[in-house]
């Protein structure tokens, strides 16, 4: 759905407690109780039928008895009473209920009965089979967690009550406050995707946690979780790691898991961090809330004692982390002011009687080094210096967390003599860790929280102008495959496809039996000194398994021999197997060159999956594969080479060359792209890819498709990840001046405080009904971070400055039926005709994504947007409650499938 009415859940001015209850050790007892001791300053409402008081107020029969309209209604009553009781409640007006009540679910049919109830009154529902919410801040705990939560900055979403009320009991020990707890329970409605849209402006919170065990909705969580995650660090622990844990969170929510690899991947593209354990959870969000993100990751550590370095470099390689090498003025900048018999290496050993002022000068020069990004501060106490005033000096040198502006992560090591350097060091605001393998932690922390937040920013097209395609060969190949009813291409065929998306694939040709065999390889030996033979059956999928490739044959007879071989081999395992003939290829053999696996295929909740890794034969028992979401671009294509094991080795290393890199990124963009452009497509592999430094060349590949899609067009609306809607550009000319109109993207962000500055006060206060002198960053990023799903907006760029000079926008209703927009011009550039050009494009877009009107609310003083309005054949009307707005509506010629 959406944010729509949740605000009334998190500052509610009023709650009604339905089956509130004096009947000690209820579920209705505690939480009119918790509400009552948190002290909630607005109206309090029991609703119980069996009392004329409870816990000291006025008790009501029925909602319709209750004085007031509740913002908040928390329901505690069986499970067959709910429905009725949220019809009850959208009727008094209220907007946001939390059900606490569990045994609503599919099965029974009392969950879409409690949906309908609520669905025309656009009532918001948190649950069923809550704990409940808390706002500290609001002095509300609608909940029966055991204990009150501290208010601070950090906002937790849970799809387990249990890990709520431990995460509260532990915050409770350890001196954490929260912003909100939501519980989401089984999440019928309000789901952990809204409340993210919901936090990601929310002033109070500073960051926010998850436990998470199922996804519902891909699109939306990773639209949400990436707006949020531009604003404010987000950290998750999505449980399911294993298939047994899987299966019993599956048990435990009644939703699918995506395989764990796949939700790692999605939380990396959200620019989400994500960490194994309860315990990790608040130390990752205070690391990573510390800093920015870094362009890169490299460590470099200075210690007092050569062993503790060990330990942490140790970890950090355990972690992935990149140790920092120092450069050579570094080098001899510590050669000037450390003793002879200093380490001359990262780690920095600066032996273990060094003073407070060899601390501060080391930790000065390393830090100034272009290749350190992060920097690790180590000290082991001993007889010869002070640990507290090596922590004051260090700590003299920090401003903000960081020195010399990158991070620092301190970790004075042992017990009574280091607690008051570690205090020091909290003091001047340094991150401060007990031991070496915490502060290694914090620092993949900090390096892998920057690295999903590069790949956050990435807005792939629908359209790689960098991958040479064509798209009406592919279609051609396959939808002969659908209308002979096969799902499986063969070799030759699947070739031709990723051919058409720009794969180098070697010369292949089908021979239909033995004797066509020898003479085929005959014709292909002229100009070859060996061939390959391989099977071609629609019964079989993996050749290599029934022996059905036969490598380096070096002449016609043998070829067809090889031929035979297959045939008697093929018969002997499976006498029903059928062989449909034989692909004959040149033997393509390259020196230093490494056999890959790119291939597509199909997560349960999150759609189709690119992956890459090592190939070969071997592929299952090496298992070095890596997934990423499409759609790709080299950036992200890079990132998921950098994932593997064999992507280190394809850099190169002593006398094996790097292999082609850019080659293999392309190919990888060659099948995002397939996948966006043919929905149809279920799974494929391409084993292997040969690369090596002079290129790529794709020695087999096999398809399967759904032959009922073929004729569904992109781009793949399974994707769970939009892809930028890049058809949707055009240039317009305009009193002689040229203008870019494009869909929004997330770095447009930068171009917004020159286009307000240059917008009267006048206008922006037309364009958001009320004046606005400042737009805070977090509010940018909303603006500018959509979801190409349910919104869009149209920027105007000035095509010789690059000055953005106009916006539209559309924000769809949840039932994707009618959408509200906006329109605003730069002040100077009013009445060339630009902003009807943004409205126009906006309508054609509206109508092509099925929406059946679009409306705006106008103020009534407002005369250009009214007149524009008139003229482009909007209805104009009075809006029903306030005398100052207008309401245009435009009705459209839907034309839903143009997606």
């Amino acid at each position: 759905m959406s944010i729509r009415n949740l605000h009334h859940a998190i500052d509610p001015k009023s709650v009604v407690i339905i089956g509130a209850s004096n009947r000690g050790g209820s579920l209705g007892r505690v939480v009119i109780e918790n509400v009552l001791a948190a002290g909630f300053e607005g109206e309090i409402w029991p609703v119980n039928p069996k009392y004329d008081q409870v816990s000291g107020r006025r008790c009501y029969r029925q909602v319709a008895d209750v004085p007031g309209v509740p913002d908040l209604a928390v329901i505690v009553t069986p499970s067959q009473t709910v429905t009725s009781l949220i019809h009850e409640l959208g009727i008094k007006g209220t907007r946001a209920a939390v059900v606490v009540t569990a045994g609503i679910s599919a099965d029974n049919g009392l969950r879409q009965a409690m949906l309908d109830a609520a669905k025309p009154f656009l009532l918001r529902i948190v649950g069923p089979n809550t704990v409940g919410l808390i706002v500290p801040s609001a002095k509300l705990n609608a909940s029966f967690a055991h204990l009150q939560a501290k208010p601070g900055g950090i906002a937790l979403l849970s799809q387990s009550g249990a890990i709520t009320t431990s995460l509260i009991d532990w915050a409770a020990d350890n001196n954490v406050g929260f912003s909100k707890i939501i519980s989401l329970g089984d999440m019928a409605d309000a789901d952990a995707g809204d409340f993210l849209d919901l936090f990601a402006g929310d002033a109070e919170t500073h960051a926010i946690v998850m436990y998470l065990e199922a996804i519902s909705n891909p699109r939306k969580f990773l639209s949400a979780a990436r707006a949020a995650a531009r604003v404010k660090p987000v950290v998750a622990i999505k449980a399911g790691r294993h298939t047994e844990a899987a299966n019993a969170a599956a048990t435990h929510t009644g939703a699918l898991s995506g395989a764990d690899r796949v939700v790692d991947a999605a939380l990396r593209r959200a620019g989400i961090l994500r960490i194994e354990g309860l315990g990790e959870l608040f130390d990752a969000t205070e690391t990573i809330a510390r800093f920015p993100p870094l362009e890169r990751s490299r460590v470099a550590i200075v210690t007092n004692g050569g062993g503790a370095g060990v330990l942490a470099v140790d970890r950090l390689m355990d972690f992935g982390c990149e140790l920092a090498e120092l450069s050579s003025e570094t080098v001899r900048a510590l050669d000037r002011v450390l003793p002879a018999n200093w380490s001359r290496a990262n780690p920095v050993d600066i032996i273990g009687d060094a003073p407070p002022a060899r601390y501060k000068t080391t930790v000065e020069i390393i830090t100034l080094d272009p290749g350190v990004d992060i920097l690790i501060v180590l000290n082991c106490p001993t007889g010869l210096a002070s640990p507290v005033d090596a922590a004051h000096a260090i700590a003299s040198l920090a401003q903000s967390g960081a020195i010399s502006g990158k991070p620092v992560l301190t970790c004075w090591i042992g017990g009574r003599t280091a607690r008051e350097g570690r205090t020091l060091l909290q003091q001047a605001r340094l991150a401060s860790y007990d031991t070496p393998s915490d502060v290694a932690l914090a620092a993949s922390y900090l390096a892998r929280w920057s690295k999903a937040q590069q790949a956050l920013v990435r807005a792939p097209s629908g359209r790689d102008e960098d991958v040479p395609s064509n798209r009406e060969l592919a279609r051609t190949v396959l939808q002969k495959v659908a209308a002979e009813g096969r799902q499986m291409l063969n070799e030759l065929e699947a070739k031709a496809v990723i051919a058409a998306y720009g794969i180098p694939v070697p010369q292949t040709l089908i021979a239909k039996s033995p004797e066509e065999t020898e003479a085929i390889a005959g014709s292909l030996l002229a100009n070859a000194p060996r061939v390959v033979v391989k099977l071609i059956s629609k019964s079989i999928t993996h050749k290599s398994d029934v022996g059905g490739v036969i490598l380096d044959i070096p002449s016609a007879v043998a070829a067809r021999e090889a031929a035979e071989d297959i045939v008697a081999r093929l018969k002997a395992s499976d006498p029903t197997a059928l062989v449909d003939g034989f692909a004959v290829q040149p033997m393509i053999d390259i020196r230093h060159a490494w056999e890959l696996l790119l291939g597509i295929t199909r997560d349960p909740i999150f759609g189709p999956v690119v992956l890459f890794g090592s190939g070969g034969v071997s592929v299952e028992v090496v298992e070095d594969t890596a997934v990423a979401l499409p759609p790709l671009d080299t950036v992200l294509a890079g990132d998921l080479i950098d994932e593997t094991r064999v992507g280190k080795l394809l850099a190169g290393f002593r006398n094996e060359p790097p292999a082609d890199r850019a080659a293999i990124c392309r190919a990888l963009n060659s099948l995002s792209q397939l996948i966006v452009d043919f929905p149809c497509v279920l799974s494929m592999d391409i084993n292997p890819l040969v690369a090596s430094a002079e290129g790529v060349i794709a020695l087999d590949a096999r398809i399967e498709i759904d032959p009922q899609a073929v004729s569904r067009p992109g781009p793949n609306r399974d994707l769970a990840i939009r892809p930028y809607p890049g058809e949707w550009q055009k240039q317009v000319t305009l009193a002689e001046r040229l203008y870019h109109l494009r869909p929004i993207r997330p770095a447009d962000a930068a171009l917004y405080p020159d286009f307000l500055s240059k917008t009267s006060p006048a206008d922006i206060r037309f364009r958001f009904l009320s004046s606005r002198k400042h737009f805070q960053d977090h509010m940018l990023v909303r603006l500018t971070q959509i979801d190409y799903e349910r919104e869009m907006a149209f920027v105007a760029l000035d095509s010789e400055s690059g000055e953005l000079v106009g916006i539209s926008r559309l924000y769809a209703d949840p039932d994707h039926e009618a959408a509200e927009y906006g329109l605003l011009i730069r002040t100077d550039l009013q009445g060339n005709g630009l902003g009807w050009e943004l409205l126009a494009h906006l309508r054609d877009y509206a109508a092509a994504d099925g929406l059946k009107r679009i409306e705006g609310v106008i103020l009534s003083d407002n005369a250009k947007m009214l007149k524009i309005c008139r003229e482009f054949g909007f209805s104009i009307s009075a809006h029903p409650t306030d005398q100052t707005l207008r309401i245009a509506t435009l009705a459209l010629q839907s034309k839903a499938g143009a997606f």
